[in-house]
């Protein structure tokens, strides 16, 4: 198994001293994207909500996959009452089979302004695992 930690070029760059995307190369050809947490900026759960998908759809496209390969998606919120708005843009984003998901409510994030994080894992078919570059 080959394990490659990366910013790729393109996507939107880190936060923090942290990777964005752990590739894992699959033998098949395809490989597993576990995606780092993301958030945006954004006055309210819809404009960070927005924000988090663009970013994620940007990471995922820097190795060939789209948001239609997230096989399990994590969410953490700062007030569940906002999750009518998160899940009114994750239904207009993630369009196919809903992946497995968890969202769980936490006092705050690693930024006040945060509402919202998400993580992801996608799985990329074997013409679209390679790594970019």
């Amino acid at each position: 198994m080959n394990v490659t930690l990366a910013d790729p070029a393109g996507a939107p760059a880190p936060l923090g001293p942290y990777s964005q995307v752990a590739h894992v190369q699959l033998a098949d050809g395809g490989a597993l994207l576990y995606v780092s947490g993301q958030i945006a900026d954004g006055e309210d759960i819809t404009a960070q909500s927005q924000g988090i998908f663009d970013a994620l759809a940007a990471l995922l496209a820097a190795y060939g996959g789209t948001l239609d390969d997230i096989i399990n998606i994590r969410t953490f919120m700062t007030d569940l009452d906002d999750l009518p708005g998160y899940a009114a843009v994750r239904r207009a984003r993630l369009t196919g089979t809903p992946p497995t998901s968890t969202t769980v409510e936490v006092p705050r994030l690693f930024r006040a302004e945060a509402l919202i994080e998400v993580e992801v894992v996608a799985a990329v078919r074997s013409a679209a695992g390679r790594l970019p570059g």
